[in-house]
């Protein structure tokens, strides 16, 4: 994640979100910047628990 200016963002300075399953906070990754919206879990093992 890039900021405006186009640096790189801290670690510390990237989004969280709560996973539904665990509740255990998880951060932004690069393979999820398309759709970060829509993220609900942290790892495919939370995803497979939540079905």
């Amino acid at each position: 994640m890039r900021s405006t200016k186009g640096k790189p963002v801290a670690k510390r300075d990237l989004p969280q979100k709560i996973c539904a399953t665990c509740a255990r906070p998880f951060s932004w990754r690069k393979k999820w910047a398309r759709d970060w919206e829509s993220v609900r879990y942290c790892s495919d093992k939370c995803r497979a628990a939540s079905q």
